[in-house]
């Protein structure tokens, strides 16, 4: 089996390549950052469109978490978001969650505003106070018709 230069070449850079996209997909995952505390609450929104397992959870715009499950909680017909936030982010008790969007055609995250409880969440408690997705053409065809009927039922 002849060996050519130019072939071996390559090779050698497409698996280095390979191993360079590798170490970036573990320090992006955090994959490779050891075993960091973490703890998990869960937030329920009347509508999580737009959010979906892995999207960010963020404090002030900077990523604290991420939305790790995703269910529909068949009692309530509410989204259910499982969010894992840093374990050296210490939120108070009565801080909201609410669905916000990067920009007009951004993607969402899950936007934390810290309340001013002295108590803090522990593990596995829920978030009461949460705001789902905003849905803009809703939003739209309210400016278009000048509608005050939200769709949902209710009137402003």
């Amino acid at each position: 089996m002849a060996e050519n230069p130019t072939e071996v070449a390559v090779g050698a850079g497409v698996i280095a390549l390979a191993l360079g996209f590798l170490v970036y997909a573990g320090q992006v995952t955090g994959f490779g950052a050891g075993a960091s505390e973490t703890y998990r609450l869960t937030a329920s929104f009347r509508s999580a469109e737009g959010i979906a397992t892995g999207t960010d959870v963020r404090l002030a715009g900077v990523k604290v978490g991420t939305v790790t499950s995703l269910d529909l909680n068949r009692d309530t017909f509410r989204a259910e978001a499982g969010l894992t936030l840093d374990g050296d982010v210490e939120l108070p008790d009565d801080t909201a969650a609410m669905i916000s969007s990067e920009g007009l055609l951004g993607g969402n995250f899950v936007e934390l505003i810290p309340g001013g409880s002295m108590f803090n969440f522990e593990d596995g408690q829920v978030i009461a106070d949460t705001q789902g997705s905003v849905s803009l053409i809703n939003l739209l065809l309210k400016f278009v018709t000048g509608s005050g009927d939200s769709g949902d039922g209710s009137s402003q």
